[in-house]
This record gives C-alpha cells, structure tokens and sequence, in this order.
C-alpha cells in the first residue's frame, strides 16, 4: 500500500539559478528551468515577490506549495530560501531544492534526504543559513567539463544542441518525482526516481 501523506501540509519547491536573460539557459540554472516548467505544467506563473525570491503558491493533492525561485544568485540562495522556510512554516523534510550537479552526467536525477553540499555553492549558502544539511535535495547530472575547461566557466555555458532532447526528458521526469515527493513521500520518490532517466 502506497504511503499517503496526511492532506493540508505545506510544502516548499526551490530551484536554484542565477538570475537574468543571460543565464537563462545555462548549465547552473537546471534547477530554475525544473521550476518554470513544473509552473507551466500546472498552469502557474511565478510573479510574486518576496525575500529575494520570485514565487507562486498552490494547491496539489490537498496540501499547500510554493514554488521558488531566489533572485540572490546562486552563492547566496540561503539569504531568500531562509526566510521563505520560516514565514510559510515549512518543515525541512517538505522542502526540496533543485540543482545542477557536475559530478553526476546529463540524464541522471539523484534525490537525496541530506548530506554535504559536494562543492554547490547555493546548497552551502542555504546549509549555511539554516544551520543543518538535513533537508531534501534533487540533484540534476550535467556532466563534467570537457579537457581543461573551468568547472565556473562551464556551469555558465547553455546547454548544447545534441543535449537538449535529454534536457526535456530530465525535467519531464523531474516533474514527476516533485509531484510524487508532495504525494507519497521521499522515500517513493527516491525509489521510484532515483538514476538514469533514459
């Protein structure tokens, strides 16, 4: 039998990027892109603003979201994520924080219920501001540099064109694990999501 968590919780959907057109569809904002197509699928806009972040609240399964994005760029995404996880009284456990990773390769999608940063600066910035690695996090492959290139100078390239068909089918797939997250909990979500998505 399926878990079900108990309806009217609030849940708390951050996914990490740079702010501005220029870093729109770069490598580091894999967590962004998650976020603007899970509002499209539900039929949201993020246009709200407060504490650094753009956001919108929703409904689904019963319980209350919100969906954010902070605007304090990448290396200071605590400063907006914080605060959010106060004013709308998230636990930790119901918040999940989208992010690129170089260490997994593109196609591959990772939740895990806590642990280090492994070098993601926002995820250090927001360890940092709320005292504990102890809450979920979505890492989504990149892929390390090729040859010589600087890991910061590649986070900020976009994605190529032979790559982005596996990009759509990553955030398809990311999509679903977060609308399973909210339903029946990480642990299904970690099951049922958890490794290469094709």
């Amino acid at each position: 039998m399926l878990f079900k968590r108990n309806e009217q919780e609030t849940f708390l959907i951050v996914g990490l990027g740079n702010p501005g057109a220029e870093y729109r569809l770069t490598r580091h904002n894999f967590g962004f892109m998650v976020l603007d197509a899970l509002a499209e699928h539900w039929s949201l806009q993020l246009k709200k603003i407060k504490f650094n972040a753009v956001y919108v609240e929703d409904r689904f399964k019963g319980n209350k979201v919100v969906l954010a994005k902070p605007l304090t760029f990448m290396n200071e995404s605590g400063r907006s994520v914080a605060p959010l996880m106060r004013y709308f009284k998230v636990p930790a456990d119901h918040m999940l924080v989208i992010h690129d990773d170089l260490d997994l390769p593109l196609g591959t999608l990772r939740i895990r219920p806590s642990g280090s940063s492994g070098g993601q600066r926002g995820i250090e910035s927001i360890t940092k501001l709320l005292g504990t690695q102890e809450f979920p996090r979505m890492r989504l492959g990149i892929s390390r540099p090729p040859g010589q290139m600087d890991p910061k100078d590649y986070v900020l390239k976009n994605f190529l064109p032979n790559e982005e068909e596996l990009k759509k089918i990553v955030l398809g797939q990311a999509i679903e694990a977060i609308e399973c997250f909210i339903e029946n909990g990480l642990t299904t979500a970690m099951n049922r999501y958890n490794g290469e998505v094709a």
